[in-house]
């Protein structure tokens, strides 16, 4: 059996790692110049950390990355709200995506990954099955699913960078009026972050002047980062289906969420392990696929609402109010109910 796979970011090497696990002859077509991964930071949850064990490559990755078993969640003042132990002996691996996303590249023989391709359309592809991992914008599933809704703009815009560092730092969230910051540090001393703020769409805003009164070491980060990505914050209104024919939806493709959560590189390494577990059976993906991602997905929204979109004074203290009375134990199960996924038996 043959598949192609549209897409070569994380979503779309997860795919063809494992569908060749499992005895798919694959082929992976990039449009772009060549295989890479723009970015800052990734957290690998335990989910995704459980995908990676399954492809084989779990060991690489903790290899490059740093675990990190706590952290917490902080004030735009400084103070701590509540902090996060470690989930029992699981830990999240913190690493840059460029580098997990080579840890996939190198997964594959190169004479399967093909650049410069531009795929117009599903008929001009000879495949038993073809994975749309074309990221939010995704031309196949505008051809497939011409009625769903495209991607609509969230209500905020990012920044994410990695400052040099040298620093010693925990993973740590911060929560301020309007906005939220969040720190990823990696093993070599440098430290991955984003910060976010509420705004209209390509609003013209200056990172720094905007968290220069934030807790530090923050507007520290920013200052001291050479390169900075902004972006405005999609998502992809839910679907009725991941799946049209031979062809399977993938990744942002699929169920581009708000990043709240940090769960979206990590639910295209569940997509991937569960396409391939049900072995071309579609229906059964998309079971198995969409009522788990768009529970996430309302999660990460649920948690933009009650993180990044209160500005109001009473709002932010009654929000402070709760974060503090919550035990790190009950922060703990909270955070284990998106990342307590299993990968699919195989069938028999």
């Amino acid at each position: 059996m043959k598949a192609i796979v549209v897409g070569g970011g994380i979503g779309g090497l997860a795919a063809a790692v494992s569908l060749r696990r499992v005895g798919w002859e694959v082929q992976v077509l990039e449009r772009a110049a060549a295989f890479g991964e723009i970015g800052a930071g990734v957290g690998v949850m335990p989910n995704a950390l459980r995908a990676l064990e399954w492809m084989g490559l779990a060991d690489e990755v903790r290899r490059l990355g740093t675990p990190r078993v706590s952290g917490g969640v902080r004030s735009s003042d400084g103070r701590w709200l509540v902090h996060l132990p470690g989930v029992g002996q699981e830990k999240v691996i913190a690493m840059h995506r460029a580098d997990l996303h080579g840890v996939l590249l190198r997964a594959l023989p190169s004479e399967i990954l093909f650049n410069n391709v531009e795929v117009t359309g599903v008929e001009e592809l000879d495949a038993d099955l073809v994975v749309a991992a074309d990221g939010i914008n995704s031309r196949l599933r505008g051809e497939l699913l011409p009625d769903a809704p495209g991607p609509v703009y969230a209500g905020a815009t990012a920044w994410r960078g990695v400052a040099p560092g040298p620093f010693d730092l925990p993973i740590s969230q911060t929560l301020g009026p309007g906005g939220e910051a969040g720190i990823l540090p990696l093993g070599d001393g440098r430290v991955c972050w984003y910060v976010a703020v509420v705004a209209p769409a390509s609003a013209q805003l200056d990172p720094v002047e905007l968290f220069a009164d934030w807790h530090e070491p923050l507007p520290s980060l920013l200052k001291s980062t050479p390169d900075v990505i902004r972006h405005d914050i999609y998502e992809l209104p839910l679907l009725p289906t991941f799946v049209s024919g031979r062809v399977a939806l993938l990744g942002d493709a699929a169920h581009a969420m708000t990043p709240y959560l940090g769960q979206g590189a990590c639910m295209a390494l569940e997509d991937a392990v569960t396409l391939a577990s049900v072995d071309g059976d579609l229906a059964r993906y998309d079971a198995l696929r969409r009522p788990r991602t768009q529970a996430v997905w309302k999660g990460s929204r649920m948690a933009g609402r009650f993180g990044i979109e209160v500005r109001s004074p009473i709002g932010l203290a009654l929000r402070n109010l709760a974060f503090r009375a919550l035990p790190g134990s009950v922060a703990v199960r909270g955070m284990t109910r998106f990342s307590s996924w299993e990968v699919p038996a195989m069938p028999r």
